[in-house]
């Protein structure tokens, strides 16, 4: 209860010093950056770690660093030149009004109402990360996302400007419909950078979020998808692709690992 009531103190103090507007434009755009760079930072330093390769999903391949520094500057200039311009315009239009005042929505509301924004979320991009793989489309947008056949944490959002622009109708769906307050924005916000880059990690650690929550894919999921160029089109979970029959690559590559560790202990 007093760490709840930290949290109201520190929102009531915030709310009456800065305006709204700029909370949930500018606030949510910095809360943005820090939430992708920083959660990409202890993937960073294990790329730095020898010892940690024995987690490395495809421990063959490795991206130079200038390739990630090219990496990284393309997505700073999407994220200025089209994700900041996103915020701005749908928090500044009445299409998108949230409450940033007290009181602080309970803990039941924001829980459901970040599952919902996951839920259809992983819908939206399912069905467009799947049309992006159609010929002409990932001719003339989507191979740009698959430089990388072996992602690594900030390729998550390094795309064709088209490309990032679905991302974030796709991302920003969800609370268009719940129209949340400016708490549970930010906290979806985080956990979906952080789950974003973790899909594109290239680790698959024993305590991955998929090893105990089965419906969530992680990188061990979807790190085939960057392998293989097909299949596994769902960004959070498995469930569509396992109900369209779009894993199958996946499933059957999964059961031949088990079968070649299973040979290599006898």
């Amino acid at each position: 209860m007093a760490g709840l009531a930290g949290v109201e103190w520190f929102w009531g103090l915030l709310a009456d010093n800065v305006p709204e507007k700029q909370l949930t434009t500018i606030g949510t755009f910095v809360l943005h950056e820090l939430f992708y760079w920083f959660s990409y930072l202890p993937f960073y330093v294990l790329d730095t770690v020898p010892a940690a390769r024995r987690w490395k999903i495809q421990d063959d391949k490795e991206n130079e660093p200038i390739s990630q520094w090219e990496c990284a500057k393309m997505v700073l200039i999407n994220h200025f030149a089209l994700v900041l311009p996103m915020i701005l315009l749908t928090h500044l239009t009445p299409i998108f009004q949230l409450r940033a005042t007290l009181p602080l929505p309970p803990m039941s509301e924001i829980t459901w109402q970040i599952f919902f924004c996951f839920v259809a979320e992983d819908f939206l991009f399912y069905w467009g990360h799947r049309a992006l793989h159609t010929n002409f489309l990932y001719k003339h947008i989507h191979h740009v996302h698959h430089r990388y056949a072996a992602p690594f944490g900030i390729a998550a959002e390094y795309a064709h400007p088209l490309e990032v622009v679905f991302l974030g109708v796709a991302t920003i769906f969800g609370p268009m419909v719940v129209r949340p307050h400016l708490l549970t924005l930010w906290v979806y916000l985080l956990m979906r950078c952080f789950q974003t880059i973790e899909c594109h990690s290239g680790y698959d650690f024993p305590w991955s979020i998929n090893r105990w929550l089965p419906l969530y894919g992680g990188a061990d999921f979807h790190d085939h998808h960057h392998r293989t160029y097909s299949g596994n089109y769902a960004s959070t979970f498995v469930w569509l692709d396992k109900l369209y029959g779009t894993d199958q690559s996946y499933r059957e590559w999964k059961q031949n690992s088990r079968l070649r560790e299973k040979t290599k202990d006898m």
